[in-house]
Formats: C-alpha cells, sequence, structure tokens
C-alpha cells in the first residue's frame, strides 16, 4: 500500500506526484512539517516567486508553510523578528538589509540547535559581513566577496577543489538551460535522480567562495564559456552541517520559469524535507527530467 502525497488537479498536467512508501512512513511523517519562507527584499523578483515556492509546499501534505516578509530596503528592520523556533525547517528567499542583531541571534540559535535551513539562489548573496551566516551556506557570491570570504570551491576530477588564489566571489553568464550532474547519488536527497538531467532556463552560479567548511556538493553544473561561464563544474546543491542544524543549499532558482523545473521542484521538497528531519520519504515524480529533456510544471 502507498499514500499518495504533493497531488493537486493543477499538478496532473505533468503528472507531478510525490510518493510516500508505506514502508517508510511512521506516525512521525504523518505530521506535516512547519515550514516558513523569508523574504520581503530581494535582486530578485521575490513577490513572484515567493508564492511559487509556497504553492510547491501547499501542494505537498508533507509540510504546511507561512511566510515572514521583512519591512522593505532601507526601512526601519527593527520589527523583523520571526519565531524561527515554532518552525521545523526556514526557506529564504531574501538577499538584503541585515536582520537586526537579535533576529541574527535567534536564527543562529535556532539553526545550531538543530533547525533546518534551505537557502534559494540569491539567499546566498545575502549577509557577506555576517561569519555564521557565511558558516551555514558554505559558499556565496557577490556583495563584495572575495578571497577574503573564503576559497573559490569548484569540482575536477571527480573531486572539490579549494583555490585560495586572489578573485572575486560570485558571478554567472548567460542564462540557458543546462545539465544537472549528481555527485553524491547516496545522499538522501539525491537518491534515485539521474546521473545528469537538464535543468531549465536559469543562471548558473560560479566562482562562488565562502568558508566551505562541513559542506557536501551533490551536484554540479559545467558553466560553459560559451555562455561566459567559468569552464568548471560549478556547485550547484550543497548541504552542510552547522552545530546540530542541517543546510540545504541550492544555488538554482533565479526567476518563476527557472522554478518551474520539475528538478527545481524535487530536490527543493526533498531538501526541505531533509533539513527538517535527516531523512527523506518523498520519492521522484514520473516526469522528472532527463538528460536530454528538461520539464516543467505549467
Amino acid at each position: 500500500m502507498r499514500r499518495y502525497i504533493c497531488i493537486c488537479p493543477a499538478l496532473f498536467l505533468v503528472s507531478f506526484s510525490f510518493l510516500l512508501a508505506a514502508s517508510q512512513a511512521t506516525a512521525a511523517d504523518s505530521v506535516p512539517l512547519k515550514v516558513l519562507i523569508l523574504d520581503g527584499q530581494n535582486n530578485h523578483d521575490w513577490k513572484t516567486t515567493s508564492p511559487i515556492l509556497k504553492s510547491y509546499f501547499q501542494q505537498c501534505d508533507r509540510f504546511d508553510v507561512e511566510v515572514a516578509t521583512s519591512p522593505p530596503e532601507r526601512h526601519d528592520m527593527s520589527s523583523f523578528r520571526p519565531k524561527f523556533a515554532d518552525y521545523d525547517v526556514v526557506v529564504s528567499n531574501y538577499n538584503g538589509n541585515a536582520w537586526p542583531k537579535q533576529t541574527q541571534l535567534d536564527f543562529q540559535a535556532y539553526v545550531h540547535n538543530g533547525g533546518g535551513f534551505v537557502a534559494v539562489h540569491a539567499a546566498d548573496n545575502s549577509f557577506p559581513d555576517w561569519p555564521e551566516y557565511n558558516q551555514m551556506i558554505g559558499l556565496g557570491g557577490w556583495e563584495g566577496r572575495a578571497q577574503h570570504s573564503g576559497p573559490y570551491v569548484y569540482f575536477r576530477d571527480g573531486a572539490p577543489v579549494r583555490d585560495d588564489t586572489k578573485g572575486r566571489g560570485g558571478s554567472h553568464g548567460s542564462q540557458h538551460e543546462f545539465l544537472v550532474t549528481t555527485r553524491d547519488a547516496n545522499h538522501p536527497i539525491m537518491q534515485g535522480l539521474p546521473t545528469s538531467w537538464l535543468h531549465t532556463k536559469d543562471e548558473l552560479y560560479d566562482r562562488l567562495r565562502g568558508p566551505a567548511k562541513n559542506m557536501q556538493i551533490l551536484a554540479t553544473a559545467y558553466a560553459d564559456p560559451k555562455q561566459r561561464g567559468s569552464g568548471r563544474e560549478e556547485p550547484m546543491l550543497m548541504v552542510i552541517k552547522y552545530g546540530s542544524g542541517r543546510v540545504f543549499h541550492t544555488t538554482l532558482g533565479h526567476a518563476d520559469y527557472s522554478m518551474r523545473c520539475v528538478g527545481f521542484i524535487t530536490t527543493l521538497l526533498r531538501g526541505s524535507e531533509w533539513a527538517a528531519t535527516g531523512k527523506v520519504t518523498l520519492a521522484l515524480p514520473t516526469d522528472f527530467p532527463t538528460a536530454k529533456k528538461s520539464s516543467s510544471q505549467k
């Protein structure tokens, strides 16, 4: 017997159905995980993408989701203090002004003490001067990041390289579809995924820098010089241990069309479940992209 989750009428159009095997299910698995999405500021269109992110969690009965929206850029941030401890996992779609000091301390304690955290795309641009946040995300870009921020990490000959030479932190070429290559097929988030799959049009982040401590690279993509990329295999999906907390970092998800990729949705939901619980019960949808064909939710 199988229990079917993450199904709504709109999703039948692309057969986007996640399955939860009864052999994996426990009483604890039947209790929805509480998700908090953070937004309110971003150099990307968060007013469009946050509702999309929210809808994916709403379509899956593994999650209950709420949103905390900060004051606008250059406004008083003192009132922004979400109750992180009320949630199993926090998903950041935020890139903007620094949070109040107490909010930073609250968030550090939340993750360090076992809370789950998911950083989506430009969330890794945030807070270049907040050391603990940079420990959480492993790698980041822009906002003055350079060699002082940590090594430039990429993949070569099947292994990560930590490059300490001088250089900027963060860049990307032209938006395009690109292959995402699995680097750790045994990690719960990645189990069952193809060796390579074609991601929809997106920004391919490269030259990211950071502490990169307690970090494991799950997937990479080749930043093709023909698309103004670095010419290296760059980290796309990562997990980081921060204290007792688990962090899933996806560099994917620049815009609404990028987030509609079934590969993005799948890894987002599986990554969020893993960050919250340390395991993954969500199986792959039948329309997951292949190495030759991308797949998007309409």
